[in-house]
């Protein structure tokens, strides 16, 4: 469970403060499928950052499990991020030079596992988001709804306890933004992940259970009545 309390962050640009984030309080139950909408400088990919403890805030309690990100060390962030935290970004981020199954290994040299069982989850995480027959093609090699199917495989191939998403769908057409979100909720129940997902996509927003709006640095959260 995420517990955030009161949480800020404030970016000083040229003269002029900028409050990305102004008293967040917000609750994310464990299993939980929230998507975050607002226009853009609102607070939203800040926010994902802050939950994923790739930033940490001005002040406040960023709490996943009884543990308050803001107060780790980088060591200890590190090692919750690569354990129970799985990125999926809308540029895909992918490493050109590395085949699909070798991007998706990357999730896990730095737990330490060895290089067979690396192969043998890697394959099995792409085989997942339908693409056993793409394992050593390279990115370059792949359509866009492809690429972010290996992106999606890296970010689940360690289990992780959540899931964020920034715009998985930013890049890909109607046809494809259906089909990777088909994946991504597929997996999100089969894994029981806590997945939280920014989007401008307001057909996205409508379907998912809760929906948190981000304007100028306050939240509101409504249940969806649709789901």
């Amino acid at each position: 469970m995420y517990e955030l309390n009161n949480v800020t962050k404030r970016y000083t640009r040229g003269k002029d403060t900028v409050h990305a984030l102004d008293g967040i309080d917000l609750t994310i139950p464990d299993g939980d499928r929230l998507v975050i909408q607002g226009p853009t400088g609102g607070g939203k990919s800040t926010l994902l950052q802050m939950l994923g403890g790739l930033d940490r805030p001005t002040s406040g309690e960023v709490v996943l499990d009884g543990t308050d990100l803001a107060r780790l060390s980088e060591a200890r962030l590190t090692r919750v991020r690569s354990e129970s935290v799985g990125f999926v970004f809308q540029s895909f981020n992918l490493i050109p030079t590395l085949t699909a199954q070798e991007n998706v290994e990357t999730a896990l040299v730095p737990l330490g596992i060895k290089v067979k069982e690396r192969r043998e989850l890697a394959a099995e995480a792409l085989k997942s988001v339908g693409l056993g027959e793409r394992l050593g093609h390279l990115p370059g090699e792949m359509s866009g709804g492809q690429q972010q199917r290996v992106a999606i495989a890296r970010a689940v191939v360690k289990k992780p306890k959540v899931l964020l998403a920034d715009e998985p769908t930013g890049n890909l057409d109607e046809g494809m933004r259906d089909e990777i979100m088909d994946v991504l909720e597929r997996l999100w129940k089969e894994h029981g992940l806590t997945f939280i997902m920014v989007t401008h996509d307001s057909t996205l927003a409508k379907k998912a259970p809760r929906l948190a709006t981000l304007r100028k640095g306050k939240i509101t959260v409504k249940e969806n009545a649709a789901t």
